[in-house]
C-alpha cells in the first residue's frame, strides 16, 4: 500500500524535507531493537540505517548505532504493519526515534505482475462504509452495469474467501466494493454474494470453481436461485467461453482457473492497471499486487502473503476479452486501447520506400498503363533511321 504525501515534511540529518509518500506492507517477522535510552524501533529485517545502508538484521547485542548501544536485537515472528517512507530528498535519510534511516525509493517485490513504479502511484482511500469485511466505495447507481468476481477458500486462516463488485459502465473501470473474510463457511459465503450482487443491480456474477466455488456456484443457483450467474462452457481448442447457458458444449456455473485462463487474465489485468483503464484505491488489493511476483511461468502471492483479491481481479481481465462480456457491457476493451495507442504504433512503424533501379523511367511523363498492366512510353522517331 502506498499513501501519497502533499503536506507534511520529516526531520533528517540537513533539516527538514519533502518526501513522495509513507509505504505500508505486512510482514510475518521482524526485527525487534531496544536501545539503551529505552527508545524501541520495530522494522524489516532488511531496513537500512545509515548512509552505510546498515541492514537490522545484521545488528547486535552491544553495538552501537547513532552513538547509542543496543541491549536487544531479536526477530520476532508475528504478523505486523511496517511503515517506510518513500523517496525522502536530499540525502534519502531521515530520523525514526532519534535513529538515521535510509528512505525506500520503490515498493514492492521485485518481479511482480504490475511494474513497481505502476504500484508506487496507486494510493488508497477509506471506504465510505465498512463491516465484517466488506468494503464500500461507492453506492449502487441505478442504470449501472456490475460485474462480480467471487474467489471461494475453505474458511481457514491462511486462506481467504474474497470477491470484488466492478462497475463496468463505462472506461476506466471503477471497484465499488469488496469483501474479504478468512473465518466465513463456504455454506454462508452464497448468501453474501447473492445479497451484495442484488444490491448493486443483480451484478453479473462470475464465481471461480476450481475447488470449493463449486458449491458455492451451485447454492446460488439452485438455492437462491440467484438469476445472474454466469457460466462457462468448454469449446475445445478455445478453451472456455463465458455465457448465459445457452452457448452450446459442457456448461458449468463458473469459470475453472486454469494455466490459459490465469495466463490470458494475468497478461489482460497488467495491460488494464498499467494503462489506467482499472482504477484501484482499495489497501488490502494494492498491498496484494505490491506481493503478486512470478514463479516459474505464472504468477501467485510472495510466500507468507495472500493474493484471493489480484485473483477475482486476474479472472477478471480474463472476462473482459470475452465475447459474452462485451456485450454485457456494450464495449471492447482490447480495441479501445488499440485505437488510443494506434497513432503511437503508427509512427513506430518503419515507412514504405521505393526503389530505382536505373532501368525504369519514372520520369517520363508520356508513358502510360493499359488495363494489362502493360507500360507503354511515346518515342520520338528520327528519319534519318531506316526504321
Amino acid at each position: 500500500m502506498f499513501k501519497e504525501n502533499n503536506s507534511y515534511c520529516v526531520l533528517t540529518p540537513t533539516g527538514w524535507s519533502d518526501f513522495r509518500g509513507i509505504r505500508q506492507i505486512k510482514k510475518n517477522v521482524y526485527r525487534h531493537i531496544i536501545f539503551e535510552d529505552k527508545t524501541e524501533i520495530k522494522c524489516s529485517l532488511d531496513h537500512a540505517f545509515g548512509e552505510s545502508k546498515i541492514l537490522a538484521k545484521t545488528l547486535s547485542v552491544g553495538e552501537y548505532l547513532n552513538g547509542k548501544q543496543i541491549l536487544y536485537s531479536e526477530d520476532v515472528e508475528n504478523e505486523i504493519d511496517l511503515y517506510d517512507l518513500v523517496e525522502v530528498e536530499k540525502e534519502n535519510l531521515y530520523y525514526t526515534n532519534n535513529i538515521v534511516s535510509h528512505n525506500c525509493n520503490f515498493l514492492g517485490s521485485t518481479n511482480t505482475l504490475i511494474h513497481p513504479t505502476k504500484i508506487r502511484t496507486m494510493a488508497y482511500r477509506n471506504p465510505i462504509k465498512s463491516n465484517a469485511g466488506l468494503d464500500v466505495y461507492e453506492n449502487p447507481i441505478e442504470g449501472n452495469t456490475y460485474f462480480l468476481v467471487a474467489d471461494v477458500a475453505r474458511g481457514l486462516s491462511n486462506d481467504y474467501s474474497a470477491f470484488i463488485v466492478f462497475d463496468v459502465t463505462t472506461v476506466p473501470y471503477k471497484i465499488s466494493a469488496k469483501y474479504r473474510n478468512n473465518e466465513i463457511k463456504p455454506m454462508l459465503f452464497p448468501n453474501i454474494i447473492s445479497e451484495i450482487a442484488r444490491a448493486y443491480n443483480t451484478a453479473h456474477v462470475l464465481v471461480e470453481v476450481n475447488d470449493i466455488g463449486e458449491q458455492v456456484a451451485h447454492a446460488l443457483q439452485f438455492d437462491l436461485e440467484y438469476g445472474n450467474l454466469i457460466m462457462a462452457a468448454m469449446r475445445g481448442r478455445a478453451g472456455q467461453i463465458l455465457g448465459g447457458g445457452f452457448s452450446g458444449g459442457k456448461a458449468q456455473l463458473g469459470v475453472r482457473t486454469s494455466k490459459a485462463v490465469k495466463s490470458t487474465g494475468c497478461s489482460n489485468i497488467k495491460q488494464i492497471i498499467e494503462t489506467d483503464k482499472l482504477i484501484i484505491q482499495d489497501y488490502d488489493l494494492i498491498t496484494e499486487w505490491s506481493t503478486f511476483i512470478q514463479r516459474g511461468q505464472s504468477y501467485e502471492a510472495e510466500e507468507g502473503h495472500t493474493d484471493d483479491l489480484a485473483m477475482c481481479c486476474v479472472i477478471f481481465g480474463w472476462a473482459v476479452q470475452q465475447q459474452y462480456f462485451k456485450e454485457l457491457t456494450n464495449d471492447d476493451i482490447r480495441s479501445r486501447l488499440f485505437l488510443e495507442q494506434q497513432s503511437q504504433i503508427e509512427q513506430d512503424m518503419a515507412p514504405f520506400g521505393f526503389i530505382d533501379d536505373g532501368v525504369t523511367d519514372y520520369h517520363n511523363e508520356e508513358s502510360v498503363i493499359d488495363e494489362y498492366g502493360t507500360k507503354w512510353s511515346s518515342v520520338v522517331r528520327s528519319y534519318d533511321t531506316p526504321w
